[in-house]
């Protein structure tokens, strides 16, 4: 007599489903096992609190800068001339330079020395700082230059031209009552042999016309500035 089985109360029939779920189950607990770590308590290191610490920033004003000083005013140089006062004639000689006939020599002027009471009979040696007619060269103004150009161009002292020295010597001499030139000197200078090449020309330079108060011939002071300017090569 053959057995029948209902297939429906087989308890076979899910053997496969329930062996492979269990499998499945154990693998993952013996892999959770061998995952697991443990911490050694002692290794731990207390931070303590920790707290949210905050800077303050300091408002710091601005820097005010100080304002630039006042540019140098340059002074001009002023001629100084001990135990005598000067006024320097708007005159110049300049060596490589051509004279022409508006070439004039203005009469010195001491505002500060005139006097409106003068006595009638000056002294005889007195040397006038101003006087009411003006000494001027014998021949003219374009004489007296000519004679003086000519000896700078001739005579240019050797060490201002080795050391190109270049300016203005300013030359004082007295005119007296026969018109001669004396008490020259040079009241500032550049050096280099310039200053004796200034005084030697003016000391023999020619004649002058002396100049007059009160109708008659006085000794009268001039200071004329001698421009040496060496030649461009």
């Amino acid at each position: 007599m053959e057995l029948k089985k209902n297939p429906n109360v087989d308890i076979y029939r899910f053997k496969n489903v329930f062996f492979n779920f269990g499998l499945a189950v154990s693998i993952s607990l013996v892999f959770a096992v061998f995952q697991y770590k443990t911490f050694d308590s002692s290794a731990l290191v207390d931070l303590g609190d920790v707290k949210d610490h905050t800077h303050e920033v300091l408002d710091i004003p601005p820097t005010i800068q100080p304002p630039p000083p006042p540019p140098k005013i340059q002074l001009p140089e002023i001629i100084e001339v001990a135990n005598e006062e000067l006024i320097i004639d708007d005159l110049e000689i300049n060596v490589d330079i051509e004279m022409n006939q508006e070439t004039r020599i203005t009469e010195i002027a001491f505002d500060d020395n005139l006097e409106t009471d003068a006595p009638d009979e000056e002294k005889a040696d007195e040397i006038f700082m101003i006087v009411e007619q003006a000494a001027e060269p014998v021949g003219g103004v374009r004489a007296f230059y000519a004679y003086v150009g000519d000896q700078l161009r001739d005579n240019y002292p050797a060490a201002a031209s080795r050391m190109n020295i270049e300016g203005v010597v300013y030359i004082q001499f007295v005119i007296e009552k026969d018109g001669s030139i004396t008490q020259v000197q040079a009241v500032k200078g550049i050096g280099g042999g310039c200053d004796e090449l200034a005084v030697r020309v003016v000391e023999n330079s020619p004649k002058w016309i002396p100049g007059k108060q009160r109708g008659r011939a006085v000794r009268s002071r001039k200071v004329i500035p001698i421009r040496f300017v060496l030649k461009q090569k």
